[in-house]
């Protein structure tokens, strides 16, 4: 199991996935990034209109362009909070020699 698979296991059974969850929907809502990403999807369908696009081959075109915009101000954020959730919670990992 790596470092994300743990993180993300904790975080579900402390109850602290919905805390990040809810941060970076406001964060990407707030810089308006959710607009961006919507916008990109328009673009793609209008793009291909005379041809049938999928859900899949949406997402496969919209997620790489979508990660580049996430700022580095949430990405930094969102870090720092997921640490001081594990710092708060230390006691459940054993530190390794």
């Amino acid at each position: 199991m790596n470092v994300s698979n743990t993180v993300d296991q904790y975080t579900t059974m402390s109850g602290d996935r919905s805390i990040i969850k809810d941060l970076i929907f406001n964060r990407l809502t707030e810089c308006g990034w959710r607009d961006e990403v919507r916008l990109l999807c328009r673009n793609i369908l209008l793009e291909k209109s005379g041809n049938s696009v999928s859900v899949d081959q949406l997402i496969s075109e919209t997620t790489p362009k979508a990660h580049t915009l996430v700022p580095d101000a949430v990405k930094k954020e969102l870090l720092l909070k997921i640490r001081t959730i594990l710092a708060d919670h230390e006691s459940m990992f054993p530190k390794k020699l």
